[in-house]
């Protein structure tokens, strides 16, 4: 299968709705590594690697959301995948 990573950047009510608890749930279901987390400007921040049909999976969840949230936009950065996670985290 192919492998994938993609730094995604998600606005909208997504701090102190469990964004990133939803989000890292989601990941690993989906069997997807990285990372996420809150950033001052007020969006979420993720890094997502796995095979690319999972990692598009959980990018499309990021489109939805927790059910607090609210999702305006979902910018999302294709990287060179790098295999250098072993989990999916929240990070700070």
């Amino acid at each position: 299968m192919d492998k994938m990573r993609a730094h995604v950047y998600i606005s909208g009510r997504v701090h102190g709705v469990f964004f990133r608890a939803y989000t890292r749930d989601a990941a690993r279901r989906a069997g997807v590594v990285g990372w996420v987390r809150n950033i001052r400007d007020g969006r979420v921040e993720a890094v997502f690697e796995g095979d690319a049909e999972s990692v598009r999976h959980v990018m499309e969840w990021c489109h939805q959301g927790s059910p607090l949230s609210r999702v305006d936009n979902v910018e999302v950065l294709e990287e060179p995948y790098t295999g250098e996670f072993s989990s999916f985290v929240i990070t700070h």
